[in-house]
Protein backbone atom coordinates (compact mmCIF):
# COMPACT_ATOMS: atom_id res chain seq x y z
CA UNK A 1 0.00 0.00 0.00
CA UNK A 2 1.23 3.59 -0.66
CA UNK A 3 1.33 6.38 2.07
CA UNK A 4 1.42 9.65 1.35
CA UNK A 5 4.01 11.34 3.35
CA UNK A 6 4.33 14.93 1.73
CA UNK A 7 2.41 16.64 -1.32
CA UNK A 8 2.67 14.52 -4.54
CA UNK A 9 5.34 12.03 -2.83
CA UNK A 10 4.22 8.32 -1.88
CA UNK A 11 6.07 5.57 -0.73
CA UNK A 12 5.44 1.80 -0.33
CA UNK A 13 4.59 0.95 3.23
CA UNK A 14 6.88 -1.91 3.64
CA UNK A 15 10.09 0.29 3.45
CA UNK A 16 8.47 2.32 6.33
CA UNK A 17 7.94 -0.37 8.80
CA UNK A 18 9.95 -1.77 11.14
CA UNK A 19 11.65 -5.33 9.83
CA UNK A 20 10.27 -8.20 11.82
CA UNK A 21 13.61 -10.13 11.69
CA UNK A 22 14.99 -7.61 13.91
CA UNK A 23 14.91 -3.79 15.71
CA UNK A 24 16.24 -2.45 13.04
CA UNK A 25 14.11 0.76 10.84
CA UNK A 26 14.22 0.76 7.42
CA UNK A 27 14.62 3.88 5.38
CA UNK A 28 12.69 6.49 5.45
CA UNK A 29 12.55 10.06 3.65
CA UNK A 30 15.48 13.04 5.03
CA UNK A 31 14.60 15.33 6.82
CA UNK A 32 15.74 18.50 5.99
CA UNK A 33 17.81 19.51 9.19
CA UNK A 34 19.14 16.13 8.05
CA UNK A 35 21.31 17.22 5.40
CA UNK A 36 24.49 17.88 7.46
CA UNK A 37 24.20 14.72 9.08
CA UNK A 38 24.05 12.72 5.56
CA UNK A 39 26.95 14.96 4.37
CA UNK A 40 28.77 13.64 6.82
CA UNK A 41 28.29 9.96 5.98
CA UNK A 42 28.72 10.68 2.48
CA UNK A 43 31.69 11.87 2.86
CA UNK A 44 33.12 9.15 5.24
CA UNK A 45 32.26 6.86 2.29
CA UNK A 46 33.96 8.51 0.20
CA UNK A 47 31.08 9.65 -2.25
CA UNK A 48 32.15 13.31 -2.47
CA UNK A 49 33.60 15.01 -5.37
CA UNK A 50 34.78 18.69 -5.73
CA UNK A 51 32.84 19.37 -8.84
CA UNK A 52 29.68 18.08 -7.15
CA UNK A 53 28.55 19.49 -4.22
CA UNK A 54 27.05 17.59 -1.80
CA UNK A 55 24.50 20.94 -1.05
CA UNK A 56 23.59 21.14 -4.28
CA UNK A 57 22.54 17.18 -5.22
CA UNK A 58 20.49 17.42 -1.84
CA UNK A 59 18.61 21.06 -2.97
CA UNK A 60 18.43 19.28 -6.63
CA UNK A 61 16.39 16.10 -5.09
CA UNK A 62 14.62 17.82 -2.73
CA UNK A 63 13.27 20.60 -5.05
CA UNK A 64 12.39 17.59 -7.98
CA UNK A 65 9.44 15.38 -7.55
CA UNK A 66 10.99 12.57 -9.04
CA UNK A 67 13.53 12.61 -7.01
CA UNK A 68 13.96 11.35 -3.14
CA UNK A 69 16.50 10.81 -0.20
CA UNK A 70 15.90 7.93 2.42
CA UNK A 71 18.05 7.25 5.38
CA UNK A 72 18.34 4.77 7.89
CA UNK A 73 18.48 5.86 11.29
CA UNK A 74 18.27 2.92 13.60
CA UNK A 75 19.00 4.55 16.79
CA UNK A 76 18.68 8.22 15.67
CA UNK A 77 22.32 8.51 13.69
CA UNK A 78 21.52 8.17 10.30
CA UNK A 79 23.86 4.83 9.31
CA UNK A 80 22.33 4.47 5.54
CA UNK A 81 21.28 7.01 2.52
CA UNK A 82 20.53 6.21 -0.76
CA UNK A 83 19.07 8.88 -3.07
CA UNK A 84 16.26 7.26 -6.15
CA UNK A 85 14.75 8.78 -8.97
CA UNK A 86 13.46 8.72 -12.52
CA UNK A 87 13.55 10.29 -15.85
CA UNK A 88 10.05 8.81 -17.06
CA UNK A 89 11.96 5.68 -18.83
CA UNK A 90 14.02 4.18 -15.80
CA UNK A 91 14.59 4.61 -11.92
CA UNK A 92 17.91 5.64 -10.94
CA UNK A 93 19.98 4.89 -7.62
CA UNK A 94 22.74 7.40 -6.11
CA UNK A 95 24.23 8.20 -2.94
CA UNK A 96 24.10 4.35 -1.56
CA UNK A 97 26.16 4.76 1.43
CA UNK A 98 26.71 2.89 4.88
CA UNK A 99 28.87 3.81 7.26
CA UNK A 100 31.94 2.11 7.84
CA UNK A 101 30.90 0.91 11.10
CA UNK A 102 28.03 -0.87 9.54
CA UNK A 103 28.93 -2.59 6.69
CA UNK A 104 28.65 -6.03 6.06
CA UNK A 105 25.03 -5.72 8.56
CA UNK A 106 22.51 -6.28 5.40
CA UNK A 107 22.02 -2.10 4.98
CA UNK A 108 22.97 -2.11 1.35
CA UNK A 109 20.95 -4.70 0.23
CA UNK A 110 18.09 -3.21 2.48
CA UNK A 111 18.38 0.13 0.59
CA UNK A 112 18.28 -1.26 -2.96
CA UNK A 113 15.11 -3.41 -1.96
CA UNK A 114 13.73 0.12 -0.80
CA UNK A 115 15.04 1.74 -4.23
CA UNK A 116 13.80 -1.09 -6.37
CA UNK A 117 10.64 -1.12 -4.64
CA UNK A 118 10.01 3.18 -4.87
CA UNK A 119 11.10 2.30 -8.86
CA UNK A 120 8.30 -0.34 -8.97
CA UNK A 121 5.86 1.62 -7.54
CA UNK A 122 6.73 4.95 -10.05
CA UNK A 123 5.85 2.31 -12.70
CA UNK A 124 9.60 2.13 -13.70
CA UNK A 125 10.24 -1.01 -15.94
CA UNK A 126 14.04 -1.12 -14.50
CA UNK A 127 16.82 0.37 -12.01
CA UNK A 128 20.12 2.06 -13.24
CA UNK A 129 22.74 2.83 -11.48
CA UNK A 130 26.65 4.39 -11.84
CA UNK A 131 29.96 2.77 -10.17
CA UNK A 132 32.88 4.53 -10.84
CA UNK A 133 35.66 1.94 -12.94
CA UNK A 134 37.46 1.76 -10.38
CA UNK A 135 35.21 0.45 -7.74
CA UNK A 136 35.73 -3.23 -8.08
CA UNK A 137 34.12 -3.72 -4.60
CA UNK A 138 30.93 -2.25 -4.88
CA UNK A 139 30.66 -3.46 -8.75
CA UNK A 140 30.72 -7.02 -6.92
CA UNK A 141 28.30 -6.30 -4.19
CA UNK A 142 26.01 -5.32 -7.26
CA UNK A 143 26.42 -8.30 -9.54
CA UNK A 144 25.66 -10.16 -6.29
CA UNK A 145 22.47 -8.54 -6.11
CA UNK A 146 21.88 -9.23 -10.27
CA UNK A 147 22.50 -6.46 -11.89
CA UNK A 148 24.58 -6.68 -14.86
CA UNK A 149 26.85 -3.98 -17.10
CA UNK A 150 24.28 -2.03 -19.33
CA UNK A 151 27.19 -2.09 -21.89
CA UNK A 152 26.78 1.92 -21.94
CA UNK A 153 29.47 4.36 -21.99
CA UNK A 154 28.07 7.56 -19.96
CA UNK A 155 29.17 10.73 -21.45
CA UNK A 156 28.92 14.33 -19.79
CA UNK A 157 29.04 17.85 -21.31
CA UNK A 158 29.02 20.63 -18.03
CA UNK A 159 26.29 22.38 -18.59
CA UNK A 160 27.90 24.47 -15.12
CA UNK A 161 30.98 25.52 -16.51
CA UNK A 162 32.10 26.28 -12.82
CA UNK A 163 31.81 22.86 -11.71
CA UNK A 164 33.25 21.22 -15.13
CA UNK A 165 36.13 23.09 -14.51
CA UNK A 166 36.94 22.09 -11.30
CA UNK A 167 36.22 18.36 -12.51
CA UNK A 168 38.93 18.66 -15.60
CA UNK A 169 41.37 20.30 -12.77
CA UNK A 170 40.89 17.20 -10.51
CA UNK A 171 42.44 14.88 -13.72
CA UNK A 172 40.92 11.37 -13.82
CA UNK A 173 41.16 8.88 -11.60
CA UNK A 174 44.23 6.29 -10.97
Amino acid sequence: MLIKIAADHFIDDDILLKSRKSSMTNFRPMHDYESCAIIALWTACDLIRPWNPPEADIALAQGNPNTEIFVAAPDGNIIATFMVGHDGHRAWVYYLAVHPEHRREGWGRKAMAAAEKWGRAHNMPKMHLMVRQTNAATVAFYEQLGYDDAETVVMERWLDNERGEIKKAAGKPK
